[in-house]
């Protein structure tokens, strides 16, 4: 068992932050990012899977699922996003980021597998929430773990591209739908069944790619760990072939302890109450936005365009290349130019952008290829906008909270924008009217621009700067 180096209340010193701030990217970032951020992957898979397969989960002769049913079984699964993300992200501020990666991966491995398997509406709806359990539990350890092995300097893209990866698992799961629904290969009934074993057959590779990644050491110092903490930065250094410092680097100076509820309180709604309403909007207008839009997309394309259930999947690859060449061009953006004018503009966008598509929409203009290629270039500016709102949240709180306070938001975000967006758009298209749903898609489109004023107002330039010069530690001892 691991022991801490002092004890609680005692003053330890060290440089292990600047140490892994002034690295150069290299080999060990280029391994992190994939084995970590393969969870935006899982992530998108299984959300893409769930709409690609609305159709047939519908036309199933097993579930006949109604659209109601299909919008209900999104909004679950981010219900068990969001339950996972506060339990799970609690335990990882206590036992640490790597402790909770085989958990929550194993939770998710088994549900979705289980997902497959599912006889009845009811089943198939408790494993498509404990399936998001898994992921929402791997949000909070990811994200924290990333914030604090990534480089300062290098922080904001590389957040912004490994959300962004959300995408390469949707592309992987429209491809995977295409392929299985094609009833040349194997029936309908046993093809949308199939699609679920994709996420499983990806998380066993991803427990391989995570055997070898080192335990936060910004979590060790903050527990006291500092000798392993500075055994680990050493030997990413020596991966990287990185020399001495030829100058004294900054040295943290702490107090380790215990957090407690009314840490997290204090911190929140007294010490960074303008980040936490910025955190809460951010979260919110785009969980609303995203999950309104993507949890429904096929349902659009069958109903309004006559497209077929086995080729809802090709619609989505051009959807799924804009948002992911977003945050994979404009990252660096949000490096050079700042956060918060990168925030504003990309938020801006994305709602202003909606507006013209709704209307276009509204006025059957539109056909499913150029219903396509407007949600396309929307989303392009979008998918930035939503992996800025993680990042803003991760970068803005200290580190003793980091992951509770990614799960917080991610909670209070997704449960205010995310649950309700699958549902009430579920339930617009079932009325088969163009103007019902281009309301919604108004209402989605004025939430952007909301975030956008947010982002003006509130914004902080974290661009570049040490986590610990962003939101000092709670435990920082004083000079």
């Amino acid at each position: 068992m691991n022991r801490p180096d002092s004890a609680s209340g005692e003053l330890v010193e060290t440089d292990v932050p600047a140490r892994l701030d002034r690295l150069r990217w290299g080999r060990f970032h280029t391994l992190v990012a994939p084995a970590l951020g393969i969870t935006w992957v899982l992530d998108g898979l299984e959300v893409t899977i769930t709409g690609s397969i609305a159709g047939a989960l519908k036309s199933s002769p097993v579930l006949h699922l109604t659209d109601t049913q299909v919008g209900l079984a999104g909004s679950l699964y981010l219900v068990g996003a969001v339950a996972g993300a506060l339990f799970f992200g609690w335990l990882t501020d206590r036992l640490g980021r790597k402790k909770l990666f085989t958990v929550t991966l194993g939770l998710y491995l088994t549900a979705t597998a289980a997902t497959a398997l599912s006889p009845d509406f009811l089943t198939f709806a408790l494993f498509r929430l404990l399936t998001g359990a898994g992921i929402g539990g791997e949000y909070a350890a990811i994200n924290s773990a990333i914030q604090e092995l990534i480089p300062a300097r290098y922080r904001g893209q590389s957040d912004l591209v490994i959300n962004g990866s959300f995408w390469l698992g949707a592309a992987a799961g429209a491809l995977g739908a295409v392929l299985l629904l094609d009833t040349g290969w194997v029936s309908a009934e046993i093809g949308w069944r199939l699609t679920f074993g994709l996420g499983a057959v990806l998380g066993l590779g991803i427990l391989l790619l995570r055997r070898w990644i080192p335990e936060s050491p910004r979590w060790l110092v903050l527990h006291g760990r500092v000798s392993e903490a500075e055994a680990i930065v050493a030997e990413i250094e020596q991966r990287l072939g990185s020399a001495a410092p030829q100058e004294p680097l900054a040295r943290l100076r702490l107090r380790p302890r215990g957090l407690t509820m009314a840490d997290v309180a204090s911190t929140l709604f007294r010490v960074y109450p303008k980040r936490t309403v910025l955190g809460v909007v951010l979260m919110a207008t785009q969980a609303f936005f995203y999950n309104a839009i993507f949890f429904t997309y096929a349902l659009v394309l069958g109903r309004f365009y006559g497209v077929a259930d086995a080729d809802v999947g090709l619609y989505l690859l051009p959807f799924a290349a804009g948002n992911f060449l977003g945050p994979l061009l404009l990252g660096r953006l949000f490096d050079s130019v700042g956060r918060r004018p990168m925030i504003v503009a990309t938020y801006a966008l994305s709602g202003l952008l909606l507006f013209a598509t709704a209307w276009l929409f509204v006025h059957g203009w539109l056909d499913a290829r150029s219903q396509t290629i407007a949600w396309s270039i929307v989303f392009f500016f979008a998918s930035a906008a939503a992996s800025s709102a993680y990042l803003t949240v991760s970068e803005s709180f200290p580190l003793e909270l980091r992951a509770l306070a990614i799960a917080l938001f991610y909670a209070f975000g997704t449960a205010l924008g995310g649950v309700a967006g699958p549902l009430l758009f579920g339930s617009l298209i079932g009325t088969g009217e163009r103007m019902a749903i281009g309301w919604g898609y108004a209402l989605g489109a004025a939430l952007m621009i909301v975030g956008a004023a947010a982002a003006a107002w509130l914004g902080i330039a974290a661009e570049r700067r040490p986590l610990e010069d962003v939101a000092t530690p709670l435990g920082q001892a004083d000079e």
